[in-house]
């Protein structure tokens, strides 16, 4: 197993390492994991409109200090200061939603034909969340809002080098009112972190990453029985089939690929264009990110990019634009650090790769735009359903029709027509294949941690 990094925070566009907290030693794990188990019993039995109430108020705050909250983030990440404060104000609505809507989603379910048989959705105990950066408050929030609600506790672990938001988001919850041990952050180590899953007072896990951490989280979980949640990389098709407004079209798309610096896991990492429009297409992708410049501080312009989460990210992304470039890609701009210490990245036009390429089978989590040409629908499904992974896929037409009987036959667990990506707190959220399994948010995000208990009665 790795040597767990510091809990750190190093701003990503100096590399200058700006505050260090200490892991948690065993004794605090064992604290936690007692308190957490202590607590569940009183939270499960408290009506679930006094849960609801409890989450609406999380919400609420985390609207009202989502200008403080965002600045802990783009100094953690670097993320754009309006996307930082847009994240933490997007929680609130996930917070409100299964405030509102959780006692409705839990309630029993008659089962026809039987007149004394109802199927309960009971919560099932501590749950264990492991947490990335990208999105160190939005993956919370989809995480803790559903399960607080329907009675179970949490227990999180959050990425390294997001330590003052894990520990924001603490504090915000004992101020909205959740008790003493319902929630608890943990600077845990991987060590820790395994023998957290293998504890038999923790009833499940949730894990937001890499393929990598997704499997050694998932095979501890395996060997101790336990429901667990991947929500892991994507390399997401975005097919252009055809379009009245090329450069609209284009614009949108690398619009779509910059968003958080292209470090999303539903990003639209392969865009695959049709021949007639393909040259254009490229044409003004270049042009879009020709006009994109390092962000300083306190830049918020949408022509600013900001620096990737850390140096050692940059250079992983440079490796493999190197690589297809080797092996005879097409680099059409960008493709390099352009600093010295930090993570600014210049975003990317790459084209003209094949599979020979680690860009053809891996996620580029960074402002790489990968472009495919393509002469027919069924060629677009082909290269859309290439790879191992199966987040997400979007299909643009002027033909609905066309562009639904494409979308069909996308091997995710997200198709959608003529949008990016749907986003909603109702709407749910997870993928196929690679991409891991289970969902987060809407109806089905509420039903992956309770006991669908059947219940019957002999009349």
């Amino acid at each position: 197993m790795t040597q767990t990094p510091p809990y750190q925070v190093t701003d990503p566009a100096t590399g200058e390492k700006v505050q260090t907290f200490a892991h948690a030693d065993d004794a605090e794990v064992e604290a936690a994991l007692a308190a957490s188990t202590e607590a569940f019993e009183a939270w499960r039995a408290r009506p679930i409109a006094d849960r609801a109430a409890i989450v609406k108020r999380v919400g609420t705050l985390f609207a009202e200090r989502a200008a403080e909250l965002g600045a802990l983030v783009t100094r953690e990440m670097g993320k754009r200061p309006a996307s930082a404060r847009g994240e933490a104000a997007w929680c609130a609505t996930i917070f409100d939603y299964f405030a509102d809507h959780g006692a409705a989603l839990l309630a029993d379910q008659p089962l026809p034909g039987h007149d004394g048989a109802r199927i309960e959705h009971l919560p099932i105990g501590p749950l264990l969340g492991v947490m990335p950066w990208n999105y160190p408050y939005s993956q919370v929030a989809r995480f803790a809002a559903p399960n607080l609600l329907a009675g179970n506790t949490i227990l999180i672990k959050h990425a390294e080098n997001c330590p003052t938001s894990a520990l924001a988001v603490a504090d915000l919850m004992r101020e909205a009112g959740v008790p003493d041990g319902v929630y608890i952050n943990l600077f845990a180590t991987h060590e820790q972190v395994a023998a957290i899953i293998a504890d038999p007072r923790v009833r499940g896990v949730s894990l937001t990453g890499s393929e990598r951490a997704g499997a050694a989280v998932a095979e501890q979980a395996g060997r101790h029985l336990k429901k667990v949640v991947l929500e892991l990389g994507g390399s997401d098709p975005y097919i252009v089939l055809d379009t009245d407004d090329v450069t609209a079209a284009a614009e949108q798309a690398w619009a779509t690929r910059m968003a958080n610096v292209g470090q999303a896991c539903n990003s639209n990492k392969r865009m695959i264009v049709m021949d007639d429009i393909y040259d254009d297409f490229v044409a003004v992708l270049v042009k879009q990110a020709s006009a994109m410049t390092p962000r300083p501080p306190g830049d918020d312009s949408e022509t600013a990019y900001s620096p990737m989460v850390s140096r050692r990210a940059a250079e992983a992304l440079l490796a493999q634009v190197g690589d297809a470039v080797a092996k005879g890609a097409t680099l059409h701009i960008g493709g390099e650090l352009v600093s010295e210490q930090g993570a600014y990245f210049a975003p990317a036009v790459l084209t003209d790769v094949t599979p020979q390429m680690r860009a053809y089978h891996e996620e580029l989590f960074g402002p790489v735009a990968v472009v495919y040409t393509v002469s027919s629908d069924d060629e677009a499904v082909a290269v859309a359903n290439a790879v191992h992974f199966g987040l997400g896929g979007a299909v643009w037409s002027g033909d609905e029709q066309r562009a639904t009987r494409v979308a069909a036959q996308l091997e995710v667990g997200m198709a959608s027509v003529n949008t990016p990506a749907a986003e909603g707190p109702d709407l749910p959220f997870g993928g196929t294949k690679r991409s891991g399994f289970g969902r987060e948010l809407g109806p089905l995000g509420i039903h992956e941690f309770v006991n669908k208990r059947l219940f019957y009665i002999q009349r």
